[in-house]
């Protein structure tokens, strides 16, 4: 746990392992244990690797940010973090949800500085009317278990949700209500003003290992727009996962874990 003073922010990040960096970024709202929640499980097993989990600006324990505006300065935030705590060195990025947005912008950014890259329910149009969605359905509910919960809570597990049950609610309200409930929600509005980049990404093909975790029932980012750009990422594998929403970590933790261990596997051997 610590922090690291940039331009812009004073990024609070949980800094855990040795070995090649892993940035995690994740999404718009909550905190690192959105990542951490379904990433360190993996670690368990796999030697070799630093992780490197961050709290955007306005989320989480990050302060000292409001003269941030714009996913601009969100991004320039973030690559002056890079800097700060891993100056000169290669790594890996995994970003969920905004997180794989901003993920793009550092790899249009310091592509050559980037050994592979990880995007789980990515947002990759940052306009919501022109996002392509799916429409929220749910699909296994635990009557038994949601009858314990109060109406509020059951109106949030359904809205967010596309399975209900005791799992789902357990990790969704430690990995992802917890930091949603400390987000400061008036500077994530003025930066939602100013969402999209100024300048074009995916400019390139990113020719290192990447991977793509998409949710057949994602209703917040879809998983067809993903689809638009697999020809940038010849590298790349995409997976679009049934009974998987926005949280597809927690509704396919199995899949979700074997593909991401696969996709570190393709960065070692690529190393090598």
């Amino acid at each position: 746990m610590a922090y690291c003073k940039v331009r812009q922010a004073e990024i609070y990040y949980e800094d855990l392992g040795e070995g090649k960096p892993i940035l995690m970024i994740h999404g718009y709202s909550p905190d690192h244990r959105l990542m951490s929640g379904g990433m360190e499980p993996i670690f368990t097993k796999r030697e070799g690797w630093r992780r490197i989990y961050i709290d955007l600006p306005g989320m989480g324990l990050t302060k000292e940010y409001n003269e941030i505006s714009s996913s601009d300065e969100m991004l320039n935030a973030v690559l002056d973090f890079i800097q700060a705590v891993i100056p000169n060195q290669d790594y890996v990025i995994a970003g969920e949800s905004y997180g794989g947005y901003i993920a793009r912008g550092i790899i249009e950014k310091h592509q050559e500085q980037i050994l592979g890259a990880a995007f789980i329910c990515p947002l990759i149009i940052p306009f919501k009317k022109n996002i392509t969605v799916e429409k929220h359905k749910i699909l296994r509910t635990d009557e038994k278990f949601i009858e314990n919960l109060s109406k509020d809570e059951l109106e949030d597990l359904k809205k967010n949700n596309i399975v209900l049950d005791e799992y789902t609610w357990l990790r969704y309200n430690k990995e992802i209500l917890s930091g949603c409930k400390i987000g400061d929600e008036k500077f994530l509005n003025k930066v939602k003003n100013k969402y999209g980049f100024s300048f074009k990404i995916d400019q390139t093909d990113f020719i290192k290992p990447s991977v793509f975790l998409l949710g057949r029932q994602d209703s917040t980012v879809g998983y067809k727009d993903a689809l638009d750009i697999i020809n940038k990422y010849p590298r790349g594998t995409f997976a679009v996962l049934d009974i998987a929403g926005h949280n597809l970590q927690i509704d396919q933790p199995q899949l979700f874990s074997t593909l991401l261990n696969e996709w570190l596997d393709r960065i070692e051997e690529f190393q090598n």
